[in-house]
């Protein structure tokens, strides 16, 4: 199976290890990425409309070169896969594409796609077309529990602080930065120990789980999203979660303890409280053995050979 992958952020994680595992069970996998500069430090995007436009002539062309199926990787790259009108198109929506200013795009684009696969039933329902629930996957090998008397010293974080992971860029708007720092500092009021927000982001993926292992919990504030990463990712390192109701974060945190899912600031701080004031892990490992990477290439590779 030869794919031809078009992604507007090739560096996004999730989209690296979806490629190496399709390859490791024998899919060939080339990208291409529209002009312009996608800036994932600060998750700006440089790209005009100009830029895109340019995109599709060159998918064009590359599409002639023996591949099998077109895989569109976000919703803004869809209109390019579409133009070429020879092979299939399986389009993949992150979240944002979706739910988003350009939302509207991407219904329209999927209308006209042979597969279409979002990330969470909550993106099934915005869609209202026929598609295909399959989360990004994680590596649960590099996402495991390890203890915190070890990861602290890595990060060179305060042993004896509480310590709140928020995994994002604060210049991303919709993970709502502000929110989180609110619900930390009231959190903070009620709990004697030092607690201190830890805004990550750019890092080497390899050193997630170190930071995840080093927290006392994940807080995400975000308004919208798909199936977070960082909550499942979190969830097989066993960091207790503390999120908005956002994407798929409920379902996924269903059982699971402890954790706390609401919209409501006040619930909120009483859920990070409860872990701030009590630091244990959660059971939440369990709870994403189903969505490893090697299920996702699984069911990825069987909708390629739905669509040949």
């Amino acid at each position: 199976m030869n794919v031809l992958n078009l992604v507007s952020n090739e560096d996004a994680r999730f989209f690296e290890q979806q490629q190496k595992v399709l390859e490791r069970r024998g899919v060939d996998c080339a990208t291409m990425k529209p002009p312009g500069d996608h800036v994932a430090r600060e998750d700006v995007t440089e790209r005009s409309a100009g830029d895109y436009l340019r995109f599709v002539p060159q998918v064009v062309s590359e599409s002639l070169e023996g591949y099998d199926v077109v895989h569109a990787n976000y919703g803004l790259t869809a209109p390019a896969a579409l133009a070429q009108v020879r092979l299939p198109v399986v389009l993949s929506l992150w979240g944002t594409d979706l739910m988003g200013e350009y939302g509207w795009l991407s219904k329209q684009c999927a209308r006209y796609c042979d597969a279409v696969i979002v990330m969470s039933e909550e993106m099934a329902r915005e869609l209202g077309e026929p598609c295909h629930v399959i989360p990004h996957g994680i590596d649960m090998d590099r996402f495991a529990p390890r203890p915190k008397s070890e990861a602290r010293p890595e990060v060179g974080w305060d042993p004896d602080a509480r310590h709140v992971l928020f995994p994002y860029p604060p210049s991303q708007e919709v993970k709502n930065h502000p929110r989180a720092r609110r619900v930390v500092e009231r959190a903070s009021e009620e709990v004697e120990a030092d607690v201190e927000l830890q805004v990550v982001y750019g890092v080497p993926h390899a050193e997630v789980a170190t930071y995840m292992n080093a927290a006392d919990a994940l807080l995400l504030t975000s308004e919208r999203e798909g199936s977070p990463n960082s909550v499942k990712e979190a969830l097989s390192c066993n960091l207790p979660v503390v999120s908005t109701d956002v994407g798929d974060v409920a379902d996924r945190l269903d059982g699971v303890s402890p954790a706390c899912v609401s919209d409501d600031d006040d619930e909120l701080v009483a859920g990070l409280v409860d872990v701030l004031d009590d630091p244990r892990p959660s059971d939440g490992r369990d709870a994403v053995r189903d969505i490893s990477l090697g299920r996702m290439a699984e069911r990825i590779e069987c909708i390629y050979e739905s669509v040949v």
